[in-house]
């Protein structure tokens, strides 16, 4: 099953450790860190994850939408994240970014945003752990998921098989039940969900809900 990761930007702020709680059957949390800058928008930082990290097993996936990202890998480290992901729009030098996270102790990510080209990921492959398709524009949460990404996911999958390698194949932006089952189908093995999970009363069954829509597509393909 693909792994579900909650999305704590569409968490109640006033309560952030007790929505946390509320998804702790997830096995990754996903950290959008926004600057208002890369993104026109601002969230959180290093000073609420390190708060919050003391009560979660989960794993801390920090997606960070901010330009320049290196000054505050270390700082992202220390905080107590998981795994780093920056974007590949914003870094001049991710070859040397994503150095710097694996000498962290973290696993390195890379997003890649609508209107870039998967071949822009492709020099990277053979040190990225995750890669983030963006199926919506980022900086915001509860936006609509974007069609056309799809075939930029069935590219990155393929592009994943080639390497022989491990790498999780995430996607963040419009996921709920009905668009788990296209994400899926193309390839995706990690789903990031905002709203579709903390916008309901019973998150554990929102959570069984997306991975109850999965099922059907990763059926068939294991069928082929």
């Amino acid at each position: 099953m693909p792994i579900i990761a909650p999305s704590l930007l569409a968490a109640d702020f006033s309560s952030l450790r007790h929505e946390m709680g509320s998804v702790a059957e997830a096995p990754w949390l996903h950290l959008d860190v926004m600057d208002g800058h890369f993104v026109p928008n601002i969230s959180f930082g290093m000073p609420v994850i390190k708060a919050l990290r003391p009560h979660s097993r989960a794993r801390f996936d920090a997606h960070l939408m901010i330009e320049p990202a290196d000054p505050y890998l270390a700082a992202m480290a220390e905080a107590g994240v998981d795994h780093i992901t920056v974007h590949v729009e914003g870094n001049a030098h991710l070859h040397r970014t994503l150095q710097s996270i694996h000498a962290l102790g973290c696993k390195a990510g890379v997003a890649i945003c609508p209107a870039t080209p998967p071949e822009a990921l492709s020099e990277v492959m053979d040190m990225v752990d995750i890669i983030l398709v963006m199926t919506v524009n980022p900086g915001f949460g509860g936006q609509k998921f974007l069609h056309g990404q799809l075939a930029k996911i069935r590219t990155l999958a393929g592009m994943i098989r080639q390497t022989g390698r491990d790498i999780v194949l995430g996607v963040d932006g419009g996921i709920d039940e009905k668009t788990t089952p296209l994400v899926t189908e193309a390839g995706a093995t990690m789903l990031v969900a905002g709203s579709a999970i903390f916008g309901k009363d019973d998150r554990r069954a929102a959570i069984e809900g997306m991975r109850a829509a999965a099922r059907p597509a990763l059926l068939s393909a294991a069928g082929e």
